[in-house]
């Protein structure tokens, strides 16, 4: 099992920026594709962003492309979410999760964590 935990959530006002970090367990947490999905209230879980196990090839929802950015350091069991110029819609709870070999698709990913909530004011 591998265990998964964000932080860096909170309030924060139209065009302003936050940095989520997603907290792994586990000795392989470098053999996993890592991604970030949120989920609005009354919505459906929806694909954020993802990264390959190198840290080398990202790929972004069209929501998001040239606002935000994931970054890994394996060494650290860590993954990151740079979040710029936020808006109001881009409010949800954030979760990360990981999988052997995922992309977009929610069921391709193994491993969830809690969800960490961002707010965006208008």
């Amino acid at each position: 099992q591998v265990l998964l935990v964000e932080s860096g959530g909170g309030l924060v006002q139209a065009g302003g920026s936050l940095r989520l970090s997603c907290a792994a367990s586990g000795r392989t947490f470098s053999t996993y594709v890592m991604g970030w999905f949120r989920q609005a209230p009354g919505k459906e879980r929806e694909f954020v962003a993802r990264v390959n196990w190198s840290g080398g090839s990202t790929y972004y929802a069209d929501s998001v492309k040239g606002r935000f950015a994931i970054s890994r350091d394996n060494a650290k069991n860590t993954v990151w979410l740079q979040m710029n110029s936020l808006k109001p819609e881009d409010t949800a709870v954030y979760y990360c999760a990981a999988g052997r070999n995922s992309g977009a698709i929610m069921t391709s990913y193994d491993y969830w964590g809690q969800g960490t909530q961002v707010t965006v004011s208008s």
